[in-house]
């Protein structure tokens, strides 16, 4: 008998190579097999349809098999790499473990305890901050250009465009106009809107912008999770691309971004899997949050991800705008449906199995969160996922080796969470030291004190010296006196972290919905892109 979960794999192959050929059996008649076709040049009785609708028939008949291909493919092919499970046995042990011992000391030694976390805490806060200092001042070295090999249209690749959609109706016309305007091909465009099936208002408004019939409309059956990853994996079956790219609702890619990474893929090797455009926004000056969002985006996608690049160290993806070999993807399990940051998780599962990824100079705009509650909603969802991505690459005793993976794991993912959850407890300690005089209840010397405090004030210095650098490269200096708010945003995201802390227990596979749409200027930025599509 066959192994069922072989059996999925097969048929998942199978329908990516029909989609790629565009042509696939259908159904009998009169004795005869009939294909279904999006090529012209077949003959009867062959049905022909358009790509779309070829694509939409084989989702029809393999829907169940799609979906639990979708939700459950990675968890049972590599059960270790997928967040299903939130703690293995061995870290459940490991951590409580460690908690008993903490209790013990703490009880029998309270004094050497004490110093002991204060320890602990300074370096874990110092070592964030450093690494991020220390990445900043390599991505200031001058680099030199990427190789690119300048592609005729005729020899650009097919590349599929994912673009995930949940409660979007609003945010779709920008969307549709920005990919309107992407300098590729549009033969060599396979563009899929996907969208849950029960979301009737974002489906009505997909299908009044899309009479073209430009783009795939994937209906994603409800199942749980309900995340952006499981959609994304539901369509990867019938992705026609060689290449593949992630877009989300609210995205203006630079019109020459697909050409970019088309062109960088033909100059490289096999083992690059992936290019990562840079990621900023549209809307960075419209408030005190947006300035301090831009900021760190700048900082993250202009200095810490290409430094980590020019390391060979592993690249925890954007969430948007990678783009992919399409082969090398699924290979590689395709994104982990648990995972509510899939996107970090997928860049380091790629660098573990011997892939690269690169960073391309091209940019992706986006909207900035300009609404606080809207905003702790999306950093509590990051937060979270940066935690199951730590506890997913920090299974067993073989995984991620090495001090670039170490880097990119423990200081950039783990670390962000580690000085999350640790900053307001520095600020306590250190408020409590200067308004009572005394240090932890008279627990921690003098000298442990007031290094907790010089840490607390050195580190926030640090963070505010790199936010006001961050826009540098891109000439944006009058984002930079927003830097002076750090110290908040960071205790803002501390609240998300303890936040997202809960979820991890509560609802690990949660996934808490970002708001579109609702900067000042986004009424004004769909008229103009309703008008540019033609709908006066």
């Amino acid at each position: 008998m066959e192994d069922p979960t072989e059996a999925s794999w097969a048929a998942f192959a199978r329908l990516r190579d029909y989609c790629r050929k565009g042509r696939a059996p259908w159904r009998r008649r009169g004795g005869d097999l009939q294909f279904i076709t999006t090529r012209p040049d077949d003959a009867a009785p062959d049905i022909r349809l358009t790509a779309p609708a070829f694509a939409d028939a084989l989702r029809r008949a393999f829907g169940e098999e799609l979906t639990d291909e979708a939700v459950l493919g990675l968890a049972r092919r590599a059960p270790q790499d997928s967040a299903r499970r939130v703690f293995t046995g061995r870290q459940l042990v490991t951590g409580g473990l460690a908690c008993l011992l903490a209790i013990a000391s703490a009880v029998a030694f309270p004094a050497s305890a004490a110093r002991a976390a204060v320890v602990v805490v300074m370096v874990l806060f110092m070592a964030t901050i450093a690494a991020r200092l220390a990445l900043a001042f390599m991505a200031a070295a001058p680099a030199g250009a990427r190789p690119r090999a300048l592609l005729e249209d005729g020899e650009l690749p097919v590349v599929t465009i994912l673009v995930p959609l949940f409660k979007e109706a609003e945010a779709l016309p920008g969307l549709a106009a920005a990919l309107g305007e992407l300098d590729y091909p549009a033969e060599k465009l396979d563009i899929k809107l996907l969208l849950e099936e029960r979301d009737h208002v974002t489906i009505a408004e997909a299908r009044r912008l899309n009479r073209e019939g430009r783009f795939d409309l994937v209906l994603v059956p409800p199942s749980a999770p309900q995340t952006k990853p499981k959609a994304c994996n539901f369509a990867l079956p019938t992705a026609r691309g060689d290449l593949l790219v992630i877009y989300d609702a609210e995205d203006e890619p630079e019109p020459a971004q697909l050409r970019i990474a088309a062109e960088t893929f033909a100059a490289a090797g096999p083992e690059l899997a992936c290019v990562q455009a840079r990621l900023n926004f549209y809307n960075a000056d419209e408030n005190w949050l947006t300035r301090l969002f831009a900021l760190e985006y700048c900082l993250w996608f202009d200095h810490v991800l290409p430094a980590l690049d020019r390391l060979g160290a592993p690249v925890p993806l954007g969430g948007t705008s990678n783009i992919f070999r399409t082969d090398a993807l699924i290979e590689a399990g395709g994104w982990d449906p648990f995972n509510v940051t899939e996107d970090a998780d997928l860049g380091l599962r790629l660098a573990r199995r011997g892939w690269r990824t690169h960073m391309i100079d091209a940019t992706t705009f986006e909207e900035a969160n300009c609404r606080l509650p809207n905003w702790l909603s999306q950093r509590s969802r990051w937060m979270k996922g940066f935690m199951q991505t730590w506890l997913v690459h920090r299974r067993g005793p073989v995984t991620m080796q090495g001090w670039k993976r170490a880097l990119s794991l423990d200081l950039l993912i783990g670390g962000t969470v580690i000085a999350a959850l640790l900053n307001p407890l520095l600020w306590a300690a250190s408020l409590f030291e200067q308004v009572t005089g005394a240090s932890a209840a008279g627990l921690v010397p003098a000298p442990f004190g007031d290094a907790a405090v010089l840490s607390l004030a050195v580190g926030n210095l640090a963070l505010m010296g790199l936010a006001a650098y961050a826009p540098a490269r891109r000439g944006l200096w009058h984002l930079s006196p927003a830097a002076i708010l750090a110290p908040v945003y960071w205790l803002m995201m501390s609240a998300a972290a303890y936040v997202a802390l809960w979820q991890l227990v509560a609802r690990p596979h949660f996934w808490e919905k970002t708001r579109h749409g609702i900067s000042a200027g986004a009424p004004a930025r769909r008229r103009q892109a309703l008008r540019s599509l033609g709908f006066d």
